[in-house]
């Protein structure tokens, strides 16, 4: 974290370890800058948290997928695709998705700062007890299938992974978008040309370019003053890109439904009839 670069040295783990008799036995005036080590990073954006209400946030949650993919399954263009075609598009968008539908039923939700330990500590903690270290998460970029996908025990999000969240929430609210309005953006998200795999690309490209034209065929009419508008809500689109589905199964799915892989929910609930 570059905001605390400078005293990174002061702040680790180890360094506090090696020397905490010689902070126990200084001076009294070196106190602030022995708190200032102790602190570790200012800006807390690396804090482990989880939900303050997990089962109240779980519940609104489930209830938003739920209604997410029956808006999808209600979409005449996307039955006509070849269930696998389905599937790849749902399973590359039901994240952004589902915070659309999160915002759009305005769901509020706070975090607490967990008490998972670090890195560090887990594997000091577990080779003093003869055990091999943990395995670290997934690296940035590396697909993972959420829980229960990939072998390895639940990461919590941060507290800067939440805050992209919460700021894109309050960024659709400010915007008082419209059931219109959200239905258009779900159907941009929705159909993705750009995904690997996809056969159906022209005509997913087409689905694509007739959301957007819709998108701004509703605004030239309805917000005929604000001309600016559109933009906005292209916007809010680019922000989806910043939302992680590991972040969002982890937070949100498993409190209750444990190690689940999401690909198979996600298959069960497209095939059934919500």
């Amino acid at each position: 974290c570059r905001c605390c670069a400078d005293s990174r040295r002061h702040s680790s783990i180890l360094y506090n370890i090696l020397r905490s008799e010689e902070r126990a036995a200084s001076p009294a005036g070196q106190g602030p800058r022995r708190e200032q080590a102790s602190r570790g990073c200012p800006c807390g954006s690396r804090r482990r948290v989880a939900l303050r209400s997990p089962q109240v946030a779980c519940k609104a949650a489930s209830a938003v997928l739920v209604k997410t993919l029956r808006f999808v399954q209600n979409v005449p263009c996307f039955q006509e695709l070849p269930l696998d075609e389905q599937l790849l598009l749902v399973r590359s968008c039901w994240a952004p998705l589902l915070v659309l539908g999160l915002a759009q039923d305005r769901v509020h939700f706070e975090t607490v700062e967990s008490s998972e330990p670090s890195m560090l500590q887990r594997i000091l903690t577990t080779r003093r007890q003869g055990e091999q270290p943990p395995p670290r998460g997934p690296a940035p970029g590396r697909p993972h299938h959420g829980p229960g996908g990939g072998g390895g025990g639940p990461h919590l999000p941060s507290a800067g992974e939440i805050q992209a969240i919460k700021g894109f929430l309050a960024k659709c609210w400010s915007l008082d978008i419209s059931t219109k309005e959200y239905a258009y953006l779900k159907g941009t998200v929705l159909f993705n040309p750009d995904l690997p795999g996809l056969q159906c690309t022209q005509y997913i490209e087409g689905l694509q370019r007739e959301a957007q034209q819709a998108l701004n065929e509703h605004v030239r009419l309805i917000h005929r003053g604000d001309e600016a508008r559109f933009a906005k809500l292209n916007v809010v689109l680019s922000l989806l890109r910043s939302i992680n589905a590991n972040v969002i199964a982890e937070l949100f799915f498993r409190p209750i439904i444990g190690a689940v892989n999401m690909d198979d929910m996600l298959l069960e609930m497209l095939c059934a009839k919500l």
